[in-house]
């Protein structure tokens, strides 16, 4: 059974910094593209940034020039460095990897538990 371990939530003034870690843990074959992305009580999921196995990423504009994606194959770990963070980048903040648990399954959505970051004077 595959498991996402996030970490590196927390409360942080606006202006500051924070890093994000989502690591893989159990079972699993191969690791494709892997994200993060960000829900509030009053907003859909929506992404953040997205990075392939290839190292190719992408980003939502509002976080562009701030955030930097990026990931470690080799532990099947993913970063997010969230840096001038402003008001109203808080929110849960998931992690999710499109992987496949044994060679010849079919890519399967992980998504991690969540972590909380608060942006707050």
């Amino acid at each position: 059974q595959v498991q996402l371990v996030e970490s590196g939530g927390g409360l942080v003034q606006p202006g500051g910094s924070l890093r994000l870690s989502c690591a893989a843990s159990g079972s699993i074959y191969s690791v494709n593209d892997m994200g993060w992305y960000r829900q509030t009580p009053e907003k859909e999921r929506e992404l953040v940034a997205q990075i392939t196995k290839g190292g190719q990423t992408k980003y939502a504009d509002s976080v562009k020039g701030r955030f930097i994606i990026s990931r470690d194959n080799a532990k099947n770990t993913m970063y997010l460095q969230m840096d001038r963070l402003k008001l109203e980048d808080t929110a849960v903040y998931y992690c999710l990897i499109d992987g496949r648990p044994t060679r010849y399954s079919p890519l399967v959505n992980y998504w991690g538990q969540g972590t909380l970051v608060a942006v707050s004077s």
